[in-house]
């Protein structure tokens, strides 16, 4: 049922165009065009295992941004706005952390299960957190910060954003196991939002990896903040 649903689906796929504007690296490090670059050619190149299909092509799980942070959260479906309220009742905050300040509670959130949407990688549970060198974006345009929810000091969940022109990516997003029920993720997920529509006016759409390969379970979840599979023209901009 699920492989029919999926088919259906696949040919009813939206299709969208999103710039990644890398002409507006020349103002910026060169390490913002070099990752735009990486992205493009990796969204277009073949799947290794589905041949016939792009990497970053089809069944893309975007969420169309509308034209205000609070017009979002009327998106959000009603348990994700109560997920939120939880987090918020319960004393977590959502801030834009220094992903090198955290490498010890980053290590205990990684280590907090074994399985997430599938097995963790061994390397990712039993190897130590690599500081990370992002230089700091000179333009609005293209950028790579870090966020993070916190309980006092304590960093609980944190992701990356690749910002990319019109499109900004949830990259490695995870939640500490043990708070999970507390609505971390879900604050997580609206913060950024947040942080999109006030410092990057340009972006479009808010992107959360891919739509097919997703558990049910996780698709799910990616509807309740507004994430839904399109087609997606990748353009170098």
């Amino acid at each position: 049922m699920k492989f029919l649903k999926d088919i259906l689906t696949f040919f009813r796929l939206p299709e969208v165009s999103i710039d990644l504007m890398k002409r507006e690296t020349v103002k910026n490090h060169p390490f913002y065009a070099e990752l735009v670059d990486k992205y493009y050619i990796e969204a277009n190149s073949f799947h290794p295992r589905y041949k016939l299909f792009k990497m970053l092509r089809h069944g893309v799980a975007l969420c169309v941004l509308p034209s205000s942070f609070d017009e979002y959260m009327e998106v959000i479906e009603a348990s994700g706005r109560r997920n939120i309220k939880k987090a918020i009742r319960l004393g977590y905050v959502f801030s834009r952390i220094k992903f090198n300040d955290f490498l010890v509670d980053i290590a205990e959130i990684r280590r907090s299960t074994g399985y997430r949407q599938g097995k963790m990688p061994e390397d990712m549970i039993k190897g130590p957190v690599m500081p990370v060198h992002n230089p700091d974006s000179a333009t609005h345009f293209h950028d790579y910060p870090y966020f993070g929810v916190k309980k006092g000091e304590k960093l609980v969940a944190y992701a990356g954003l690749f910002i990319a022109g019109e499109a900004a990516m949830i990259e490695h997003m995870l939640g500490h196991a043990e708070y999970q029920a507390d609505g971390i993720v879900p604050l997580l997920i609206s913060g950024m939002a947040e942080r999109i529509f006030s410092d990057y006016p340009q972006v479009r759409y808010y992107c959360y990896g891919m739509w097919f390969g997703a558990s049910i379970t996780m698709r799910r979840f990616k509807r309740k903040f507004g994430f839904y599979p399109y087609r997606v023209s990748w353009l170098l901009g």
